[in-house]
């Protein structure tokens, strides 16, 4: 009985933290969430501690110490399991023995089962399947076979010919449904258990291993034949083996899933299950396939494990050490005979500094030292070198042509607008990079002035393809004549800045002065 209260089950449930303890393990682990990265796990149990303390709970109530220290002591009493990942991270898990002790609390929150016609039927039908597989005498499982297919028989002839179909009552459902989801609700720990049986067999393989006097052929023969077939040493292998022979059976699998899918949409399913035992029992299928994979990895990283130390071990090394460490260990305790428990000894973290006047860093490597090998003439294969005139119409903006026909902008005869006078450019000024000189040239320049309007500049590639841009209007700043108004008007520019505006019409010429600031 003593041995039954050191489990780590019952050690979990028997001491003072064990609320807080469960309540954690439920609130960080789920069915979908069955590893947490380590970083992350202490971070969260911190934060659920602060938020009990500050939910009211007395500081006893509360285990003491961080994040950290609290998962490495769990760690400890085999609640929690911390192992590496792929990516060289490292993540807890629940034990199997965390997974039912979870398990027992949420047993005894819910309903308890009482007796009932649906556990009688349960158990006589279990007992009746028991005995159909075990029987050794071949008639009598002949005369169960042949009684199961005449029953079956009749119930489907009279369910054929229209007979009535009884409905299951409440308290059955009730009773149908409990059991199902606690038999579900097993199976996370029962794999954990597995994968932790391969666990267990390695540790014990390794401290054989250290400890074989026999030739290191037989060690290595017999130890590698013992992890090709892991699942055959322990019981949980062997029943593991056999799951997984039989949910190899798609057919079965599919089965499976299309019996759950029926029962949830039973009429009476929705008020007797929670939307917590809707989702447990509808990822019942995922939830095995999740568990048998965790042990295919576990089994994997144990024969990895112990190929790798069989074949890589070296006992005469090993001897060679447990040697020195008994002799230090020997000589310790003389030392501790005439010192005492007290007496302190100068130990240099870091060796003596050793005096070398010259340390070769490379050695002469005859590959390295050797000259790169020739350049490959490729001067046949090289393209036509590009003209002066094909690298200046690759260039930026011609200034100097520009400056000079922006100059006649406004005189007799030229157009209003740097627009106008750009149409009449040869293709070589009417690049698109010549707009940003004109630009360029009107914002520096006084006798120029850059509008609010806009005006289309068509111009002409390189390539010869033409694109049309929407520019600003460039137009002269003083002393220009430009275009008026639709209805006939003429404004003049004057010099010093008056503008002019006259109107002619049926009624004679009649003249109107205003002061117009230039642009």
């Amino acid at each position: 009985m003593k041995e039954a209260f050191e489990q780590p089950t019952l050690s979990l449930l028997h001491q003072g933290h064990a609320p807080v303890v469960i309540a954690v393990f439920r609130s960080a682990f789920s069915r979908e969430v069955p590893a947490v990265p380590a970083a992350r796990l202490h971070e969260m149990v911190e934060a659920f501690l602060t938020e009990l303390r500050l939910s009211g709970l007395a500081d006893r109530e509360v285990p003491a110490g961080s994040g950290r220290g609290l998962c490495r002591k769990w760690v400890s009493d085999q609640w929690l399991i911390r192992s590496p990942t792929e990516d060289g991270t490292e993540q807890y898990t629940l034990t199997s023995h965390a997974q039912d002790a979870l398990r027992l609390v949420e047993q005894l929150t819910r309903e308890r089962a009482t007796l009932s016609e649906h556990r009688i039927a349960t158990i006589l039908e279990q007992v009746r399947r028991f005995n159909r597989v075990a029987n050794p005498d071949r008639a009598a499982r002949v005369n169960i076979l042949d009684a199961e297919i005449g029953r079956l028989t009749r119930e489907r002839d009279r369910l054929l010919a229209g007979g009535d179909m009884p409905a299951a009552g409440a308290d059955y459902m009730l009773q149908g449904f409990s059991e199902l989801t606690e038999l579900v609700a097993g199976l996370p720990s029962d794999f954990a258990r597995v994968s932790e049986s391969f666990t267990t067999l390695r540790d014990q393989i390794f401290v054989s291993l250290r400890g074989e006097d026999r030739p290191a052929g037989q060690t290595v023969d017999e130890y590698l034949r013992q992890a090709d077939s892991l699942e055959e040493a322990t019981p949980e292998g062997r029943a593991f083996k056999g799951a997984f022979d039989l949910l190899r059976d798609q057919v079965l699998v599919e089965q499976l899933r299309e019996d759950i899918a029926d029962l949830l949409e039973h009429p009476l399913a929705g008020d007797i299950l929670t939307d917590s035992d809707r989702a447990d029992l509808r990822g019942t299928v995922s939830m095995i396939r999740r568990g048998m994979s965790r042990v295919i990895v576990e089994r994997g990283r144990a024969t990895s494990a112990l190929k790798e130390f069989i074949t890589t071990y070296d006992r005469t090394r090993d001897r060679e050490l447990d040697a020195t460490l008994r002799a230090l260990e020997s000589e310790i305790t003389v030392w501790m005979l005439r010192g005492g428990p007290k007496t302190r000894v100068p130990v240099s973290l870091l060796p003596a500094e050793i005096e070398v006047s010259l340390l070769r860093e490379r050695f002469h490597d005859a590959e390295t030292s050797a000259p790169p090998p020739p350049l490959v003439d490729v001067s046949a294969d090289q393209p036509d070198a590009p003209s002066m005139r094909e690298l200046l119409m690759q260039g930026g903006p011609s200034l100097d042509a520009l400056r000079a026909r922006l100059s006649t902008l406004g005189t007799s005869g030229a157009p209003d607008s740097a627009g106008g006078l750009f149409r009449g450019f040869p293709n070589a000024l009417r690049r698109p990079v010549e707009i940003y000189g004109l630009l360029h040239l009107a914002t520096n320049t006084d006798a120029l002035a850059v509008t609010e309007e806009t005006e289309v500049y068509d111009t002409v590639r390189p390539d010869g393809s033409c694109r049309s841009l929407e520019v600003p209007r460039i137009v002269p700043a003083h002393g220009i004549a430009t275009a008026g108004a639709d209805d006939g008007t003429t404004a003049a520019v004057s010099a010093d800045g008056d503008a002019e505006r006259t109107r002619s019409g049926n009624d004679g010429p009649h003249r109107d002065e205003r002061r117009e600031q230039s642009t």
